[in-house]
């Protein structure tokens, strides 16, 4: 009754079967050169490239002041000069939104130059984080050559990006949050006693 295992074979020919993939593989979808190639709705669900993200992406900011225009604000230069640990310590309660303050910050940057002298592999994880937050431009070249090369002025264009976002540099993370809770501007509209629903 049955076909023996010879015949059934030349009745029957064997196919090959796709591998799956969780993308549905109809005979109408496939695009020819055999059974393994991949069909029209592959090629039309494909996953964009990097490319196209880069494409999608906005463009990053240029810095509000640039690399030498350390005197623009002369008292912050002559601190970053003479200690540069204070400005970083300011710097980075801000850009670690108060989860470290300004003087454990400024302390172990302090400590990192007094026995090694890299404080500016330390401060450059600083200046790329900081350009994440806000989107800006690496310039005008990679974070840790501008570290190495001219540390006080990085720190002082750090300084001064935060400073003209609206930060008050002395007063730390927390009591800028503060001020800019209480501000007009984040405050709802007043209501008119007589409006009801």
């Amino acid at each position: 009754m049955y076909p023996k295992p010879d015949d059934a074979a030349a009745l029957y020919p064997r196919q090959e079967s796709a591998p799956a993939t969780g993308i549905p593989m109809s005979g109408a979808g496939r695009s020819g050169g055999g059974p393994n190639a991949p069909n029209a709705y592959y090629h039309q669900q494909a996953a964009p490239t990097a490319a196209a993200f880069a494409m999608q992406a906005p463009p990053l900011a240029a810095w509000s002041t640039g690399l030498c225009d350390c005197f623009d604000d002369c008292s912050n230069c002559c601190v970053t000069c003479l200690c540069p640990c204070i400005t970083f310590g300011q710097v980075a309660e801000i850009i670690d939104r108060g989860s470290t303050s300004c003087g454990a910050s400024g302390a172990l940057y302090a400590l990192i130059m007094l026995l090694t002298g890299c404080q500016c592999v330390y401060s450059c994880f600083y200046r790329a984080k900081m350009r994440a937050q806000y989107g800006l431009q690496e310039a005008p070249c990679a974070d840790c050559c501008i570290h190495w090369c001219c540390e006080p002025c990085a720190l002082c264009q750090e300084y001064r990006e935060l400073k003209k976002r609206g930060f008050d540099m002395n007063l730390g993370w927390h009591a800028n949050m503060e001020r800019q809770g209480r501000s007009p501007a984040t405050m709802p509209p007043l209501m008119h006693p007589g409006m009801t629903r």
